[in-house]
């Protein structure tokens, strides 16, 4: 390193200097230099000299300026800073600017980051600074949570319901609370210190995630919590702990539409500098006065993170690159139905995200799921150079951490079942379970002993006392020793200390809640919700180009040429028009809901961390959004006005626009509020048609003014709508038009139209709409963003305890015995991944496999896979079609050989495997692959094949026992019978070790339902259940612990003991994983294979080959060779030797060994036949169907999310109606009497078809991405699953229209005859059934959940249009008459009217007309036409059904 004492010495005398004469300029050569020196290029010296010149410039200007600008050397200078730079505001430099900062400073990641970091401390340490620290000390922690064991833990509908009234008798305290305490961590303390790392290890459900929340001052307030966690002695509330120290979740939240890039600037911007740019000035400051010049480029880093409010800082540039972001940095972080980066990419974007801010302290959990070993060693690495050189604290939980990654770290925290086993120094952890008597054996994992010695199941094969008889040794008599042992000792006098307060450092703790000025919070999230609005324009044109569509319906329905101005009913029918227009954009803004609570999640993570208060969220989503309704309601207005023949007075145009743009952002600030209050897709659904429906049932038009009972008026007066509804009436027809005095009468047509439905007459009602209105958009507002800042996430639901689980929990804490009969037989087994298992438990494990099965071998040769160039990297200048993800792959997999496909992250393995598999969706697949010597027919392949894919995919809905048994039935030749299926089961779940958890719920990933290790066993059971002679699995043991990592592999070892042929792509094996493996297919970055063989004894065969290339350096004894081989085999490494690995594998014996292999398998054995079914799928077409059926049924008893709040829905929407419309079914004097009867039928129809549909959306979308896995299983054909999920809404409709029929019919008092009343419960059943099955339609034919809202409320609309009840049919031109008859609302209002009251021939007593007449003539509605209406509402119901079939089956929207 250049940057010593002495070379800054002569810097600053240089400095000094260059401001007298050019012969103190030349005085340094007199002290050490050589007489040559001065002889050197005057080149150089000019440099020096402008160089100094700008210093000088640069130090006369005050601190504040001085901070702000830097010197940066000329791009083109690789060198770094020889060239003279020129001066630049460091918070305005470019992104080429700032990249070659960064190269100069750290050019690769591995090699310069720490000595970049040195440089940095050396800098701080000259002028005497200190860096603040953090000590995080917790004494005494104990924390319990609340839970319902057994089957009550159960969501089914019951329980929920009972639950529900239960917590509401307990808080009232009428009932004692029946959940039972459940201890997560018992009676915890130690000390954490700065500058150290310090592992976290412990099996899952051991409560590292909640000691880590505990620490960074994060737990739920559901949790009871005892004892103290203290940061450099002061109590977590004398400081802001959210911003002084940063927890990293295990669950990735993102905004899937941001790149990586987006993502990291815009937490740093959030999180601002800290005390960074204090620090700063100090140190400026006292160089000043030391005369000290520093490095330029380290200056200008050194300002660049220190200055707030820039768009991009320095610092996410940094952090991308230390993190190995910066190859993905532009690309987007996508989701499950938008592709992005990899999942490993998205957990190194979950740990930058909180790094690039300043907090000292982190808390980080499980952050390297999905990360090879190499990847995940040089992120620990520089954490731990970042943490042991500028003064951090930090504590990683880690899974499986390889010995290398381990052996990073200075301090570990063992936890077993809540009790801390050891805390303190890595190097005593071995030492302390010797004096217990368990050695840890050559080629193991410090880190997985250390895992399962604790653990009942694993502990007796690490028993070193030989001449004693190993007794189980529970986690509690580890804890009390560990008091006794010199470290616990150490520990308990350390803490009976207290932290001396005085030497904490001012700046260490944070005390204020944000981390930049409000303002420029507020900046920063305008800036990202434009990023978001542009990047889902999509959504926002589709919105625009839907209601031109309904605009254009609507002008040439009411077109001018058919409406007149002479009658009360044209009048009627203008306000039809006025009523829809308002409609129209009142649904507008359900697609708002949508959209906002998609990004509920994310904002919440963001709030919790403190980036910015709800506030600075919601005004941009506001404010931004109003440009786009201007332009929505101008559509509407001003195409439409004239054509329809409103009052042609321009004026009038106007105050229509600025009314609907009020009732517009009314209706999205509306939607957005019940977001946040919903907080789940299905509770905001709900809730929103609710909303919606006593929003228009009270806006005037549907019940008139008068008609309104006195006990629902107050309802009258607060609805936003009615104030809309009477101010956009009066400003048209207080019009010229409708000016013309009514015969008899000295008052105008058009205050007869607005009495004759109960409006208000006068000219000032419009100004108090408007006023109103507005009034509501900021009410709703503030509510939007009160609820934002008060309302928690909605809850996670727990794992569902069963008793023997607290049982084994309760037996591992004190060493008793458990007395459970189906335990005893797997407890006996001792547990060992070796291949060298006693001969006696071998075939004990291999009774797992008793059905018979044909071994197969798979072959391909010279694979090679394209994409369609991505337009981002064409739009980088890159001119090919294509995109190369496979270059050419070649090799085989063989029965009873387990192959491991390994390569580091982005080398193509996973794409292989899909390949292979048959899952790829999209692509260009070219080469050939063969089964056994025959041609790959992906039909029959399926069969015989099973996939466990890297995100398990699973019916949230449905426990680990009926999973099995589902997929065994369908998968399972149909031969084999119902016993020796369910006994298949039972040795399937002893095989995976599933047993305790039979009963337990799956759940959706990261939100509830089993963990990430039960739920990859459970993938791999599902796989197994079907008896598969090839199993492909991906990343098998991603996300597991050592232990779970090792009965997952006991597992797969045990699969290919029977003789099948399995392949894992694998990420960061640990020693005793990687060699439990037989063969290694290695790929490298780019999609080539560089090692295709046999691993051989300790891996010998791979080494040897590795080591005999020249120039690769030799393995270290005890080192792993999964780490060494992607080490020595990295693109850098190629460089370095000036070799291609690929050549060097295509030029050896291995790949000519390879090539025969291929050959041999390629063709077909002497005697043997092609694959070859009778049916496509093992079971009937009716067993397919009863199936998908039993798992439906079960999957909607336990969503009560779903079942429960619809069916509550229901009711609540009935009694409303009924109370609403009170005894209004008798009363059939005058026309308007029948209007409201009709418009309690029209509202009830409309509003619970649109609650229904959209309710079940959500439903259907999450069981389509499990259907998109088990149809590539070849479980069914699709017709079995629609027929599923179409069967099994029919029950529940069934009771819900029952029940909302009996209630409404009674309380609105239509006529008891038993005739009528059966009628009205058959439409009322059928509609609601057609519209669930249409909300279904929606969801099978568009390729997400956000695009089928948008698409069937643009139907909603159309229908609600056409429905008879706005503009009566033979009032329509006849051009649309036809589109009456295809809509299905329309038939359901024609038989609900024509049934109550088509045959009825009293007189009216306004018109004199009889009922039925007037019925036939206004409506078009004939009572003899009955039969055909219920034949046509059914086919309906039917018709959407089948056509979701058929969406199902013919679409696929899966991109792979």
């Amino acid at each position: 390193m250049d940057t010593g004492e002495a070379a800054f010495g002569v810097a600053s005398l240089r400095l000094r200097g260059s401001m007298a004469s050019a012969s103190s300029r030349r005085a340094p050569s007199y002290r050490d230099y050589d007489v040559f020196s001065i002889a050197s290029s005057s080149r150089a010296e000019a440099e020096d000299d402008e160089e100094a010149l700008k210093w000088a410039a640069l130090e006369k200007l005050p601190t504040h300026a001085r901070v702000r600008k830097g010197i940066v050397a000329a791009a083109d200078d690789g060198q770094g800073s020889g060239a003279a730079g020129e001066v630049v505001d460091v918070a305005g430099l470019g992104f080429q600017e700032r990249k070659h900062l960064l190269e100069r400073l750290v050019r690769v990641a591995e090699e310069d980051h720490e000595s970049f970091l040195l440089k940095l401390k050396q800098r701080i340490d000259r002028v005497g600074l200190d860096f603040p620290t953090i000590e995080v000390r917790y004494e005494h922690l104990s924390i319990d949570a609340l839970a319902h064991v057994g089957s009550r833990g159960l969501p089914t509908f019951l329980n929920t319901t009972l639950n529900s009234l239960e917590s509401l008798a307990n808080l009232l305290h009428v009932v004692p609370n029946k959940k039972r305490p459940l201890n997560i961590l018992h009676d915890v303390h130690g000390v954490i210190k700065p500058r150290r790392m310090t592992l976290l290890l412990g099996p899952p459900g051991s409560g590292k995630t909640t000691l880590l929340l505990a620490l960074a001052g994060k737990l739920g307030s559901d949790l009871k919590v005892s004892g103290k966690v203290t940061y450099n002695g002061y109590g977590m509330d004398e400081f802001v702990a959210q911003r002084s120290a940063a927890y990293i979740s295990q669950h990735d939240l993102h905004i899937p539409e941001m790149t990586v890039r987006e993502t990291l600037a815009f937490s740093a911007r959030c999180q601002g500098v800290g005390t960074r740019y204090d620090m700063l000035t100090e140190l400026a400051r006292r160089e000043k006065a030391a005369n000290i010049k520093p490095d330029p480029d380290l200056d200008v880093y050194m300002k660049a993170i220190s200055v707030g409010g820039q768009e991009t800082n320095i610092i996410t540039d940094y952090v991308l690159k230390i993190l190995g972001l910066d190859i993905c940095a532009d690309t987007i972080v996508g989701n499950e139905m938008l592709r992005g980066i990899s999942g490993g990419q998205r957990k190194r974007v979950t740990t930058g995200e909180m790094i690039v801010g300043p907090a000292r302290a982190m808390f980080m959990d499980e952050i390297s799921t999905g990360l090879d070993s190499s990847t995940t060693f040089q992120i620990v690495k520089s954490l731990g150079q970042i943490t042991s050189i500028l003064g951090g604290t930090t504590v990683i939980s880690l899974l499986q951490p390889a010995p290398e990654t381990y052996n990073l770290f200075d301090d570990i925290i063992l936890l077993s079942d809540g009790h801390i086993v050891y805390q303190g120094p890595r190097e005593h952890v071995l030492e302390f379970f010797e004096s217990m008597g368990f050695k840890c054996p050559d080629r193991k994992g410090v880190a997985d002993f250390l895992q399962e010695v604790t653990s009942r199941k694993d502990q007796q094969q690490y028993w070193a006392r030989t001449h004693q008889p190993y007794r189980y040794i529970p986690v509690q008599e580890f804890a009390c020793a560990f008091q006794s042992f010199h470290v616990g000792q150490t520990l308990s006098d350390e803490l009976s200390h207290p932290f001396d307060k005085s030497t904490s450092h001012p700046a260490s703790l944070t005390t204020s809640t944000y981390g930049a000025s409000k303002l420029e919070l507020l900046r920063t999230c305008i800036a990202r919700e434009l990023l978001l609005m542009k990047r889902n324009m999509f959504v926002y044109r589709f919105r625009a180009f839907q209601l031109l569509v309904i605009t254009i319906i609507v002008m040439t329905l009411f077109l001018r040429t058919n409406m007149h101005h002479e009658t009360r009913t044209d009048g009627i029918v203008y306000l039809g028009a006025l009523f829809f227009a308002m409609v129209a954009h009142m649904f507008n803004g359900f697609s708002e809901l949508a959209m906002a609570t998609i990004k509920l999640p994310v904002f919440f993570k963001q709030r919790d961390y403190l980036f910015f208060p709800s506030w600075a969220y919601t005004i941009p989503t506001w404010i931004l959004k109003i440009p786009i309704s201007c332009f929505e309601v101008a559509i509407t207005v001003f195409l439409s006005y004239y054509v329809i023949g409103f009052d042609p007075n321009v004026g009038r145009l106007f105050k229509q626009y600025l009314l609907l743009l009020l009732v517009n952002q009314m209706a999205a600030a509306l939607f957005r509020f019940i977001a946040a209050l919903g907080r789940t897709m299905v509770v905001a659904n709900t809730l929103a048609s609710f909303a919606l429906l006593v929003l228009l049932v009270l806006s005037g038009f549907i019940l008139s003014h008068h008609d309104v009972k006195k006990w629902w008026i107050w309802g009258y007066w607060i609805s936003p709508l009615q104030y809309a509804m009477n101010a956009i009436a009066v400003n048209e027809f207080l019009g010229h038009k409708w000016n013309r005095l009514v015969q008899g009468t000295n008052t105008t047509l058009g205050i007869e139209v607005l009495k004759s439905r109960g409006m208000f007459t006068e000219a000032k009602w419009y100004w108090i709409g408007v006023g109103a209105l507005f009034g509501y958009v900021i009410v709703f507002n503030i509510l939007f963003t009160i609820a934002l800042g008060y309302l928690k996430p909605s809850g996670k639901a727990q794992q569902i305890l069963s008793e023997e689980a607290l049982k084994e929990k309760h037996a591992n804490i004190t060493g008793e015995t458990i007395n459970d009969p189906r335990n005893s037989a797997s407890s006996g087994q001792t547990t060992n991944t070796r291949r060298n298992a006693a001969p006696g438990e071998a075939s004990e494990n291999r009774r797992g496999m008793v059905l018979p099965f044909a071994p197969l071998a798979v072959a391909f040769n010279n694979i090679r896979y394209s994409v369609d160039m991505p337009p981002e990297m064409k739009a980088q200048g890159v001119d090919q079609d294509r995109l190369l993800l496979l270059k050419g792959v070649s090799g085989s997999f063989r029965p009873g050989v387990l192959t491991a496909l390994m390569g580091v992250s982005g080398a193509g393995k996973t794409t292989l495997m899909d390949v292979l598999a048959g899952r790829k969706t999209g692509g260009y697949i070219e080469g050939d692959i063969s089964i056994s010597g025959y041609p790959k027919k992906q039909e029959t392949f399926a069969r015989v094949s099973g996939y466990c894919e890297q995100n398990d995919i699973h019916s949230p809905n449905v426990t680990v026992y009926e999973s099995l048994a589902y997929s065994a039935w369908l998968r399972l030749p149909s031969d084999v019978d119902s016993e020796t299926r369910k006994m298949f089961i039972e040795q399937v779940m002893e095989l995976v070790e599933l047993n305790p958890l039979r009963d337990a719920l799956v759940g959706l990933p990261g939100v509830n339902g089993l963990s990430t290790e039960q739920r990859k066993r459970l993938t791999i059971a599902v796989e197994l259940v079907a008896n598969p002679s090839i199993i492909f699995m991906d990343e098998p043991t991603s996300g597991l612990d050592a232990r779970a990592a090792a009965i997952v592999m006991r597992t797969v070892r045990n699969t290919v003991d029977t003789g099948r042929t399995v392949v894992c792509t694998i990420h960061q094996p640990s020693i005793d994983i990687f060699e439990a493996f037989d063969e290694l297919f290695l790929m490298k970055r780019g999609g080539e294979e560089i090692y295709v063989g046999p691993l051989g004894h300790h891996s010998c065969d791979l080494i040897e080959y590795f080591e005999g290339v020249e120039g690769v350096s030799k393995i270290k004894p005890g080192y792993n060779p999964a780490t060494w081989m992607l080490e020595v085999t990295t693109l850098a490494q190629e460089d370095v030797l000036g070799i291609s690995f690929t050549d060097v594998y295509k030029n050896s014996d291995l790949y000519q060994r390879n090539q025969s292999l291929i050959k041999g398998i390629s063709r077909p054995p002497q005697g043997s036949k092609d694959l070859f079914f009778p049916t496509q799928f093992s079971q009937s077409f009716s067993t397919q169907c009863m199936a998908c059926l039993w798992k439906q049924n079960l999957s909607y008893w336990r969503n009560p999310p779903y079942t429960v709040v619809r069916f509550f829905f229901s009711l609540i929407v009935a009694l409303m109606f009924g109370t609403i419309f009170w005894r209004l079914g008798s009363k059939r004097s005058r026309q308007q009497d029948l209007f409201n009867a009709m418009g309690s039928m029209y509202a009830a129809v409309l509003f619970m078809g649109i609650s229904y549909s959209s309710s079940v959306q959500p439903v259907v979308a999450v069981e389509r991405t499990v259907f998109y896995r088990e149809r590539a299983a070849g479980m069914y054909s699709a017709l079995p699953y629609a027929f599923g999920q179409v069967v099994v809404e029919l029950p529940y409709v069934l009771v819900q229209s029952a029940v909302y029929g009996v209630i409404v019919y009674a309380m609105i008092g239509f006529e008891w005859e038993a005739k009528k009343f059966f009628w009205y419960l058959y439409f009322m059943y059928f509609t609601l059934l057609y519209f669930t099955f249409y909300g279904m339609l929606a969801v099978g034919l568009t390729p997400s959940y956000n695009i089928a809202s948008i698409v069937s409320s643009f139907f909603y609309g159309i229908w609600n249009l056409f429905s008879g009840f706005v503009i009566p049919r033979p009032s329509m031109p006849v051009w649309w008459r036809w589109y009456s008859w295809a809509c299905p609302v329309s038939w359901t209002l024609y038989g609900l009217v024509a049934s109550q009251f088509g045959d009825l021939k009293e007189p009216l007593r306004d018109t004199g007309v009889p009922i039925d007449v007037f019925l036939r003539e206004y409506f078009g509605f004939k009572h003899d036409f009955l039969g055909v209406v219920a034949v046509a509402v059914a086919g309906f119901a039917t018709l959407f059904a089948v056509s979701f079939s058929l969406s199902i089956k013919m679409l696929n929207f899966q991109r792979r």
